[in-house]
C-alpha cells in the first residue's frame, strides 16, 4: 500500500483527523490532547503511534514531556483543510487550543509574579555583569529601545540612563508594577512599562531604535515569533541584540527558573534570525560560569534591513 493510501485509511477516523488538525497548529503533549479533545489518553497514544508510523507526526523530547508534531507533505495538508470543514467539533477544539496554550503562558507568568521585588538579589543563569557590560559599550545612545521580556527592568533603567526613551514589556502584572515604582522612585522618566506578550509587542510596527532580548527569548512558546515581532517594531536600520544562553542540558531549569527552551545553539539563533529577515548578523559566547552546569551566554546582534 503506497504512503498516501495509508494516509487516507487514517484520515478515514474522525479523532485521528482531529489530532493531525491540532497538531497543524502546535505542538502538543497526549495530556494537553486529552485536555482539548476530551478522549481518553491509551486512545490518543495509539492514534499517535498510528500516524507516527505513518510518518505524518514526529515528536521531540521537552523535559520530562514528549511533543508530537505534524509531519505531512503538502497533500496531506490539503485534504486534512478540506476534510476538517466537515467536523462539527472544529470550534470547540480551536477554543480548547487556545486555552492550553494560555495555560502554558500562565505557568510561566506565575513563576514571574512569585519572583517579582526579589529578582535581583536571586540567581539567574546567564545573567553575568560581564555579559551585560559587553551588550552596553556597543550601544550608540540616544535611541528609542524596547526591553522585550524586561522583568523588574533592572537593565532598563541603565539603558534609560543614555537612551531617548526605553519601552520596557512583560506578560507579568507584578513585574510591571514592581518595575514602574523602581523607576518612578529613581525619577527616570523616559522609561515606560507596559503589559505585553514577546510574541505580540504592544508597540506600533517601525517605532524603536533597538530591540533588545536579555534573557527571555528562551521563555518565549515561540521563539521564531518573538524574533518576528521585533523586526515588525524596528526601523529600518535598527538593531536586534540577543542575550541568551547557549544550548544546554540542565533540565532543572525548566522547574527551577520557568525556562521553556534550554537556551540556543549559535546556529539555532542564527537561523532563526534570518528567518525573522534580520541581516549583518553576529553570534559569540562572552561568558562561560565557573561553577556547574557551566552555562555560557551568548551575545548575538543583527540589522534591520
Amino acid at each position: 500500500m503506497s504512503t498516501l493510501l495509508k494516509s487516507l485509511k487514517l484520515l478515514g477516523d474522525e479523532s485521528r483527523l482531529r489530532i493531525l488538525r491540532l497538531l497543524m497548529q502546535e505542538e502538543l503533549s497526549v495530556a494537553e490532547l486529552q485536555e482539548v479533545l476530551g478522549m481518553g489518553q491509551s486512545r490518543i497514544s495509539m492514534s499517535l503511534a498510528q500516524l507516527k508510523q505513518a510518518a505524518l507526526v514526529d515528536l521531540r523530547k521537552s523535559g520530562q514531556k514528549h511533543l508530537y508534531r505534524y509531519t505531512g507533505d503538502a497533500t496531506v495538508t490539503k485534504l486534512i483543510e478540506q476534510t476538517s470543514l466537515e467536523i462539527p467539533e472544529s470550534a470547540d477544539d480551536d477554543s480548547g487550543l487556545r486555552l492550553t496554550l494560555k495555560k502554558r503562558k500562565d505557568r510561566v507568568r506565575a513563576y514571574f509574579d512569585e519572583l517579582a521585588g526579589r529578582f535581583g538579589r536571586h540567581y539567574v543563569p546567564g545573567r553575568s555583569w560581564k555579559a551585560l557590560a559587553e551588550m552596553l559599550l556597543k550601544l550608540l545612545p540616544p535611541m528609542r529601545i524596547v526591553d522585550i521580556g524586561a522583568g523588574e527592568g533592572t537593565l532598563s533603567l541603565l539603558l534609560a540612563q543614555g537612551a531617548e526613551r526605553v519601552i520596557a514589556v512583560d506578560n507579568s502584572e507584578q513585574m510591571i508594577a514592581y518595575g514602574r515604582e523602581a523607576a518612578a522612585k529613581a525619577g527616570v522618566k523616559n522609561l515606560e512599562y507596559r503589559l505585553g506578550d514577546l510574541e505580540e509587542l504592544p508597540l506600533d510596527s517601525n517605532s524603536v531604535d533597538l530591540a533588545l532580548f536579555s534573557q527571555s527569548l528562551h521563555h518565549a512558546i515561540h521563539p521564531q515569533n518573538a524574533l518576528k515581532e521585533a523586526y515588525r517594531v524596528l526601523r529600518p536600520g535598527g538593531k536586534l541584540f540577543i542575550l541568551d544562553l547557549n544550548r544546554h542540558n540542565f533540565e532543572e531549569a525548566r522547574e527551577l527558573y520557568a525556562d521553556l527552551w534550554l537556551g540556543f545553539s549559535q546556529v539555532e539563533l542564527s537561523d532563526m534570525m534570518k528567518k525573522a529577515r534580520f541581516r549583518t548578523m553576529d553570534i559569540s559566547v562572552v561568558h562561560r560560569e565557573d561553577d556547574a552546569p557551566y552555562f555560557e551566554t551568548l551575545l548575538a546582534t543583527a540589522d534591520k534591513s
